[in-house]
């Protein structure tokens, strides 16, 4: 099996909750080895935000969140506390042995440990160090806690998502996810693999920030691009599309289902199929422009055609013809889906230590990076507390009576 295509570069994991943990399990994935540091005795914030809760061998609920688990596979887990000078020492011999340094301390939270960019750069100048904020390392905002909620609202995100104040179930909306955090992992562990791609050249590492606030506003991308450009700030439509129609859910015979037509080519063979072949011809709907400016009335047409089949039928009748539609599934449904398992998107890992009763296999969301060469690879489980705390040690060269000490003095 392929060791991965980051097999060669291994990873200092400070971070907890999400955009951090997602950051490294990505790198993770790609067989970096990703060593995450934890809390003595507490661990990463979300091993506790449940329920949902794994569940042991027998089915009961455990004390783990599975909150924990969807961004945290691949990686060993030690426990450090940090504010001990002896973990501190520890902690700086583990970085003299990494490439990347992933946290997300408050702006200067480490400086008092000697664990800051410029204290671990003098002992390893290679060092790559990736800093995760909500609001960055300057301006006035820096020294906030910003967390995705958060940053959702404050970047305008809400504003544009969720249905019109004037109709029911109106008002701004949180998306689903996480997403401002999901997003800043994937541009953070891009970040460090374009410094990784420096340091080839370079020989040298660099401090990567990274700020929850500057991605939430990057992935405004058309909606931002529009509002600089015109003017006009954008409204929240619901399912609606701003610059595209049809392009939102219809309701049918039994349910709803999400057409998305892109271009007039497809709403041509949509009206085909429909029945309705007046409509490309229509002087209102002829492209997509005039489509989106009487989508009003296109969407009332196109409702009395839509509820008269099933949305089974309707996405066989569209989808060999090449018109973008489907079902709006819940996820029982999606991960029911015969395309998501053929894609083998569901993963189950055995961890190598568990207590008795404890969680001792767990599923996750197979990473959607496909290299024809160098695959992601499955190593770890979402560990245990502190599960290779000795392992990993005993590679700085401890032994088991020095192990101990340090157990009984709170260090680890």
């Amino acid at each position: 099996m392929s060791q991965g295509a980051l097999a060669h570069i291994k990873v200092l994991d400070l971070s907890r909750v999400l955009a951090g943990p997602w950051c490294t399990q990505i790198l993770a994935d790609l067989g970096a080895d990703v060593i995450k540091v934890e809390r003595p005795g507490v661990g990463d914030d979300t091993r506790h935000w449940g329920p949902p809760f794994l569940k042991d061998a027998q089915g009961n609920d455990t004390d783990e969140a599975s909150y924990f688990s969807c961004t945290n596979r691949n990686k060993r887990s030690i426990t450090l506390d940090l504010a001990n000078p002896k973990a501190q020492a520890l902690l700086r011999q583990l970085a003299l042995q990494s490439d990347v340094l992933v946290e997300n301390f408050k702006v200067g939270g480490l400086k008092a440990y000697g664990l800051d960019y410029e204290s671990l750069k003098a002992l390893n100048p290679r060092l790559i160090y990736c800093s995760i904020t909500g609001f960055g390392q300057t301006g006035p905002y820096s020294q906030r806690a910003g967390y995705d909620l958060m940053i959702q609202a404050t970047s305008g995100m809400m504003s544009i998502t969720g249905r019109a104040d004037d109709v029911p179930g109106g008002g701004p909306q949180r998306v689903g996810v996480a997403l401002t955090d999901l997003f800043t992992g994937v541009y953070a562990s891009t970040a460090v693999l374009a410094a990784i791609e420096v340091r080839h050249q370079t020989g040298a590492g660099q401090h990567i920030d990274m700020a929850l606030l500057d991605v939430g506003m990057a992935i405004l991308a058309n909606q931002g691009t529009g509002f600089l450009n015109t003017g006009k700030v954008p409204q929240r439509q619901g399912n609606s599309h701003p610059s595209l129609a049809p392009y939102q859910d219809f309701v049918t015979a039994d349910g709803s289902m999400l057409l998305a037509i892109g271009n007039d080519g497809q709403f041509a063979r949509f009206s085909e199929a429909a029945g309705q072949p007046q409509w490309a011809r229509d002087p209102r709907f002829a492209s997509n422009t005039l489509r989106v400016q009487h989508r009003l009335a296109l969407v009332q047409e196109i409702e009395a055609v839509t509820a008269k089949r099933s949305t089974g039928e309707w996405i066989k009748l569209l989808e060999d013809r090449a018109v973008p539609c489907g079902a709006i599934n819940n996820l029982d449904q999606a991960f029911s889906d015969e395309q998501v398992q053929a894609r083998k998107l569901v993963l189950q890992q055995k961890r190598g230590h568990h207590e008795p009763g404890g969680v001792e296999v767990i599923s996750t969301i197979a990473s959607p990076l496909r290299l024809s060469e160098n695959p992601p690879v499955l190593r770890y489980a979402p560990p245990a507390l502190g599960e290779h705390t000795d392992e990993v040690l005993a590679e700085l060269g401890l032994d088991a009576q020095q192990m101990a000490t340090l157990r009984r003095e709170g260090v680890v």
